[in-house]
């Protein structure tokens, strides 16, 4: 590991910098060398990125073939028991896919709940199932029929896999081998395919690496449309708000809000006038569900201390508002102004940790940012085995609860593995905040970069600073 910084223009190589990737690359014979020519044969990074998670979202697939076999259809425990659950295959029957139904115009056969009559999804990810039920054949029964459309849906997302981590790589133009990270991450293989939540994680990881790129209103065009698919990417607007108020460049944040609200818009608005109930479902639905599986409130709830759905709603949105506004502070305060991908980790994080469900593909949504604001192995992979450890716990507590002999793992071993989940959360916003408040232990700015994703931001100078005056000069 070398102790100075490399040139300026050169491409950051991991094994240089990280111990725990050195250590890695000694099994391929070691860390390149200075005179090593990375990236100019066939083999870019790109493509080495790109098989990399096609590799592994197949051993993911791979992973899930005794449910594909049978689990998912035989059985009161078996997905479960063999952790390869998947919501796909019973969503294409249970809201009326494989019986022609269109999403948001027609309701849900044999609906009971009154509050999830339509589908409970934003439109985009609707129209991303329609997509693949029409390209699941029609013939064949019932089973047969739910695997080939878990299949579609695995292949869609596989694409969407690959568009996140050539953004990622795109992002930090000196830094694409980061990206290596997300590409091997052990929660790509085993939550990719548990829902579609891939689809706006890619989506905004494209809006990530345009804002790097200084797209400003192509940034926010695709933070709409992965807002369009799930609600959490909204939340990357708030750390571009409190940044670009910072550097004193808000036009350019409220070009991204108009393209974001512009796009958001476009894909919303006719299921809005044509199926408004259909539409509403996800909103409403969201507002009415009590504490469910992951959250604290599940552990306060079955510890004893019941609360109202109204009451859990309240206490979400208040605890929201509280990290945003110290978030916020955070980015106003800091030393050095914060890196965006820095600010986004820490907001969306609050939002799963305060959220009234945890579901474990739920850390798909980190995964890129915490690549992009703490680029090293060893805490990306103590994060990584905390998820994987409430990835299993979850399986075998629903096996507990569903089986007759109560096999699996009890309610307050449950508790435990979600409190894992947090800890390793935390754990990894923790690392983040001491980067913020000690630049110099920031592996980006290691290198002698300001905000390699912060686009307008990066090297701009400060024009508001909380307690201090501004600054007039460009960060180092």
């Amino acid at each position: 590991m070398v102790d100075a910084p490399p040139p300026e223009d050169t491409v950051v190589v991991p094994a240089d910098e990280d111990p725990v990737a050195a250590a890695g690359s000694e099994v391929f014979g070691g860390p390149p060398g200075r005179r090593a020519l990375l990236g100019v044969n066939w083999w870019t990074a790109a493509r080495v990125l790109a098989v990399c998670t096609i590799v592994v979202f197949a051993l993911g697939m791979v992973q899930k073939m005794p449910c594909y076999h049978g689990g998912w259809f035989f059985g009161t425990t078996a997905q479960y028991d063999h952790a390869c659950y998947s919501d796909i295959p019973h969503l294409f029957t249970l809201r009326g896919f494989a019986a022609g139904n269109v999403p948001y115009l027609d309701r849900i056969p044999n609906a009971t709940d009154p509050h999830l009559q339509y589908l409970e999804y934003p439109v985009l990810t609707g129209v991303f199932m329609q997509v693949a039920t029409w390209l699941t054949p029609g013939g064949g029964g019932d089973v047969s029929r739910e695997q080939v459309f878990w299949m579609v849906n695995a292949g869609m997302l596989m694409l969407c896999a690959i568009v996140a981590v050539i953004a990622v790589m795109r992002t930090h133009r000196r830094r694409p081998w980061d990206a290596l990270l997300f590409a091997v991450a052990p929660v790509l293989a085993l939550d990719s395919t548990i829902n579609w939540d891939l689809l706006a994680v890619a989506l905004a990881a494209v809006a990530m690496a345009l804002w790097a790129r200084q797209r400003t209103v192509w940034a926010g065009v695709f933070i709409g449309l992965a807002t369009a698919a799930k609600l959490y990417p909204v939340l990357l607007l708030g750390p571009l708000l409190v940044l670009c108020l910072r550097g004193g460049r808000l036009r350019e944040f409220w070009k991204a809000l108009a393209g974001g609200a512009a796009s958001w818009l476009v894909v919303n608005l006719p299921f809005m006038i044509l199926a408004y109930p259909g539409w509403k479902t996800f909103y409403t639905f969201s507002e009415t569900r009590g504490a469910d599986y992951g959250s604290l409130w599940l552990i306060l709830e079955q510890r004893g201390l019941s609360m109202s759905v109204s009451t859990i709603n309240l206490l979400d949105a208040a605890l929201m508002i509280v990290s945003c506004l110290g978030i916020g502070w955070l980015a106003l305060a800091a030393p050095q102004r914060p890196r965006v991908a820095q600010l986004a980790l820490l907001v969306v994080a609050a939002f799963t940790l305060w959220n009234k469900v945890y579901s474990p593909q739920y850390v798909l949504w980190l995964l890129p940012l915490a690549v992009l604001a703490r680029p090293r192995w060893r805490d990306f992979l103590i994060w990584q085995a905390c998820e994987v450890v409430y990835f299993l716990g979850i399986w075998y507590y629903l096996a507990f609860t569903v089986s007759p002999q109560q096999k699996g793992l009890p309610t307050d071993w449950y508790h435990v593995v979600i409190l894992v989940h947090i800890l390793g959360t935390l754990y990894l916003c923790g690392i983040v905040v001491r980067d913020i408040l000690l630049p110099e232990r920031d592996p980006v700015r290691w290198d002698g970069s300001d905000d390699p994703s912060g686009g307008v931001l990066d090297r701009c100078a400060d024009r508001f600073v909380l307690g201090r005056a501004r600054s007039g000069a460009a960060a180092p």
